[in-house]
């Protein structure tokens, strides 16, 4: 028997959880033939796991197709590192950035969308998932309504294949539900779909997964912070006083001991009023200052300030999200935003 062979055929069995390859996902280890013998340790997240017999039969089954006498012999394992466990959820995901705001209406999902199209444009591989349940925007934006997510099947486990606009993976209680239907959920089944939207959904290699949370600090925004390890937050708010203070408390739930997430900075939204006829005149309408003001607050930096223009909200209500419009004069804006988060996420990383 030869060792390449072995790994060649293990190859072509999926990981049930992320529906990558296990061999190129690094959960093989220790892989040793005698004689008819074929050893090796599967690295998993958790020996409970969802899927972990049929993940099981998939390896014997893949290694008798080319020997089909030998005796296989699978090993599960948990991996620790100095006696902590790695996160368990998303691990083929390098950055989960949260886009969140103390209020609705500050325009966080026409943020969240236009981030994750930004840093495709810089060549990052980006997804999309949106948290927002009781008011899921995603579908509109990325023109998507009425569309549903297929599901396949991994080893044995049930996966939603999320759907894909602007090259962009996403996710949203809106492929799910009818488009009028009203969302009436109590905190633990609003989890339980979060936990879904993540373990689940068969998202591939990302660089990025943008998530744009509910508005507030509740259920969901626990939920999320909990289950993945977030790499940082974005805050959005409006130059307002009302906006700022809501903002506030937005930030102090990431800095809190139990939840601890980084800000990576403040977007500054509806910043001034520009007319299409009159595209060097600016129109302070909310007042100035609140996107500055939040970003000294947080220790953070401002990531940049969108103009209030019609074609951006044209742009959401038709799916032709801003930043894939050359001559909106908001995509130079949040192009900016993308390229600042880039930085932020470099600096924090080291």
């Amino acid at each position: 028997m030869e060792k390449n062979i072995i790994l060649r055929a293990l190859s072509s069995v999926r990981d049930p959880q992320t529906g990558r390859d296990i061999v190129s996902a690094g959960m093989v280890e220790d892989l040793q033939m005698e004689g008819n013998n074929v050893n090796f340790r599967l690295v998993v997240p958790s020996l409970q796991m969802q899927g972990k017999s049929e993940l099981n039969f998939a390896c014997m089954g893949a290694i008798a197709e080319q020997y089909p006498g030998a005796n296989v012999n699978v090993h599960f394992m948990v991996r620790a590192t100095d006696g902590v466990p790695q996160p368990q959820a998303l691990p083929h995901i390098k950055n989960i950035i949260v886009v969140a705001s103390g209020k609705g209406g500050v325009g966080k999902s026409t943020v969240s969308v236009n981030l994750a199209l930004g840093l495709k444009q810089l060549g990052a591989r980006v997804g999309l998932l949106d948290a927002d349940v009781y008011g899921p925007s995603i579908p509109t934006m990325l023109g998507l309504v009425g569309k549903r997510p297929a599901v396949r099947d991994v080893t044995g486990v049930p996966k939603m294949m999320p759907l894909e606009s602007y090259g962009i993976p996403s996710i949203s209680i809106g492929y799910i539900i009818e488009e009028d239907q009203a969302v009436v959920l109590r905190g633990p089944r609003l989890a339980a779909i979060i936990k879904q939207f993540i373990n689940d959904v068969l998202w591939p290699e990302l660089d990025f997964l943008i998530v744009d949370l509910p508005p507030g600090t509740g259920d969901v925004q626990l939920t999320l912070v909990q289950t993945v390890p977030v790499t940082g937050a974005v805050l959005v708010t409006t130059p307002q006083e009302v906006a700022l203070a809501d903002a506030v408390k937005a930030m102090n739930m990431f800095l809190l001991d139990q939840i601890n997430i980084p800000i990576l900075g403040v977007v500054e939204n509806m910043s001034w009023f520009t007319p299409a006829e009159l595209p060097e005149n600016k129109y302070y309408i909310f007042g100035q200052g609140g996107g500055k003001k939040l970003a000294k607050m947080s220790n953070s930096v401002l990531l940049g300030q969108i103009p209030l223009v019609q074609s951006v909200r044209e742009g959401g209500d038709t799916g032709r999200p801003a930043i894939t419009q050359s001559d909106n004069p908001a995509a130079a804006a949040f192009l900016e935003v993308a390229r600042n988060t880039l930085r932020q996420v470099g600096v924090l990383r080291g």
